[in-house]
């Protein structure tokens, strides 16, 4: 008994062991940087993927020089219609947290973006832009398409379940 428990006890270790290195996450690679002179702060926009494409998730990283301590700063999306969001506060980004960033996040439209920075420091207050962003299209089929093959199987489960329910159900007797 004592035997099988140490054995049990040995696959386990094992497994979390072995395991533990495909649980780490994936650092973030910056393929490409754009510059922006945010009043008296330089800003290293990182991309995790070029070119950019709508749809398309990607890690975006913001490295003012001199680090990140003692600032804070805003973020402004602006899209190809003019519309933009609402100052979103630069927080650290999840895998590199000596950075600011946005993890896993993608453009939803196509067109040329602007992003409008605003960055608080020992130096006081800076704000700049990163205008003539290309976005291309999104990459693959057209979304339309992706979801009515995607919902194939779903159509062909519903089908499945009603011919057999109707094959199952008892028949009445006519007298």
């Amino acid at each position: 008994m004592i035997r099988r428990l140490l054995v049990v006890l040995a696959v386990l270790a094992l497994s979390v062991g072995t395991a533990t290195p495909a649980m780490a996450y994936e650092p973030v690679n910056i393929v490409h940087t754009e510059r922006v002179q945010v009043g008296p702060y330089g800003l290293t926009v990182g991309f995790s993927t070029w070119p950019l494409r709508a749809m398309q998730s990607l890690d975006f990283t913001f490295i003012p020089d001199g680090g990140i301590d003692g600032k804070s700063g805003t973020f402004v999306r602006t899209g190809p219609s003019g519309s933009h969001t609402y100052p979103i506060p630069l927080a650290r980004h999840p895998r590199k947290r000596d950075v600011w960033g946005l993890d896993v996040f993608a453009l939803q439209v196509q067109g040329t973006w602007k992003f409008t920075f605003a960055i608080d420091g020992p130096q006081g207050h800076g704000e700049g832009t990163l205008s003539n962003l290309q976005v291309l299209a999104q990459p693959g089929p057209p979304l339309a398409l992706s979801w009515v093959v995607c919902s194939l199987p779903f159509a062909g489960l519903i089908a499945f379940l009603v011919i057999a329910w109707r094959r199952s159900k008892p028949q009445l007797a006519l007298a």
